[in-house]
């Protein structure tokens, strides 16, 4: 990297002074995801971004003008530029030194498609909460990754009531909910995942899971496994579908 370029001093929160004084001249010897923040290492530490709602990162001619979301550049050796894009500013551009972990990482729960994710983990760290099912799975502490749509679908799929106590939910419905979680995030990815508003993909095309949805944003529509109408409420200050016949 030859240089970065920030045209705004934040977004989310205010862009530390490292990015501007270590990032320049230093090889790029990684590319990680963790949660939904992606890490760029180098010797120093590694630059810790978040998209938000409506953030994008393109490759692009350094000679390519800049928008008017265009907030940051990072100039390659190849003679492009790493540019991120964010008009809402909802995502950040923060620092994690080499060999710490940042506060946002800190205390985050495994990657559902990983090898720690599982019934028996999701059972275990159930017991004795009162909190709703739906509200424990969307807990970045337990799980990361599964938002408000694929938690719906992910209970329905394993007909659990979004509303049922998490710990008093059973072993063997944790391990149908776990493997439902599995494959409803591994066909959304195959699809390209969900356009609800103005997500496209790096290629430019929108995702296309949410053609296939069977209960999010579907309240009082006819379920598709049974015909009985939707019920619709808000749990956890989020918006949430269910069948009351299909799903107990």
């Amino acid at each position: 990297m030859t240089g970065v370029t920030l045209r705004r001093p934040d977004l989310r929160w205010p862009i530390p002074a490292e990015i501007s004084s270590l990032l320049p001249g230093q090889e790029i010897i990684g590319l990680r995801r963790r949660a939904k923040y992606l890490l760029v290492d180098t010797a120093p530490g590694s630059a810790l971004l978040h998209l938000g709602m409506s953030g994008s990162l393109r490759v692009l001619p350094a000679n390519t003008p800049a928008t008017a979301h265009d907030h940051v550049d990072v100039a390659l050796d190849s003679g492009k530029v790493l540019r991120f894009n964010d008009p809402r500013r909802f995502g950040c551009l923060l620092w994690q030194p080499a060999g710490s972990i940042h506060d946002l990482l800190r205390n985050l729960g495994p990657e559902p498609l990983s090898d720690d994710f599982s019934g028996d983990y999701l059972f275990d760290r159930s017991r004795g909460r009162s909190a709703s099912i739906k509200t424990f799975l969307m807990d970045q502490s337990i799980v990361v990754g599964v938002g408000n749509i694929y938690v719906a679908e992910s209970l329905f799929r394993a007909g659990i009531a979004p509303a049922r106590q998490a710990g008093r939910v059973s072993r063997d419905r944790y391990g149908a909910l776990a493997a439902a979680v599995r494959a409803i995030l591994a066909h959304a990815i195959q699809r390209g995942g969900t356009t609800l508003r103005d997500f496209i993909n790096p290629d430019g095309a929108p995702g296309y899971f949410e053609q296939e949805l069977f209960v999010y944003g579907r309240e009082d529509e006819a379920c598709k496994r049974c015909g009985r109408a939707l019920k619709g409420s808000r749990l956890g200050n989020r918006a949430t579908a269910w069948c009351s016949h299909c799903q107990k």
